[in-house]
């Protein structure tokens, strides 16, 4: 896709990712990542007597994987032409439902804006991170990209 098919689609739907398993070990691997071994992350048996019931994925988890899983795994329309392509930020973060161990997440991802800029075009792309089977999505967050031609 070329940017300026891209640039067409404001307001509708760009992408929809594959689901990706939440697992225990993904989990732990976060926590050692970034220092938070908070028990309702990486202690199944204290977190069995939570409301949650179980583990829950960290927050943040479940925002990095915007970057990486969601993006790569059929998430994101690959664009001709593009030398690079660099996150730039986030807008508009929330963390809506807990994410348990053991769920499946997917996102589906809405351009909202396309700005030009000296050698790239400015993203902003809508995410809601849903959960499979779950009525309310684990995360929704804007994401800003530069898309360098």
């Amino acid at each position: 896709m070329h940017l300026e098919d891209l640039r067409a689609r404001v307001g509708q739907e760009i992408a929809l990712s594959e689901w990706v398993d939440v697992t225990q070990e993904m989990v732990n691997q976060f926590a050692d990542a970034t220092g938070d071994h908070q028990f309702i992350h990486v202690d199944p048996e204290r977190a069995a007597q939570t409301p949650f019931g179980r583990p829950i994925a960290h927050g943040f988890l479940t925002l990095s994987l915007l970057a990486g899983h969601f993006m790569t795994a059929g998430g994101a329309p690959q664009l001709s032409g593009a030398r690079m392509v660099v996150n730039y930020g986030l807008n508009r973060v929330r963390f809506i439902a807990p994410v348990p161990v053991g769920s499946r997440l997917r996102n589906r991802a809405v351009l909202l804006n396309v700005e030009d800029g000296a050698g790239y075009a400015q993203l902003t792309v809508g995410n809601t991170i849903e959960i499979e089977g779950a009525p309310k999505p684990a995360a929704t967050a804007e994401t800003v990209m530069r898309v360098y031609v």
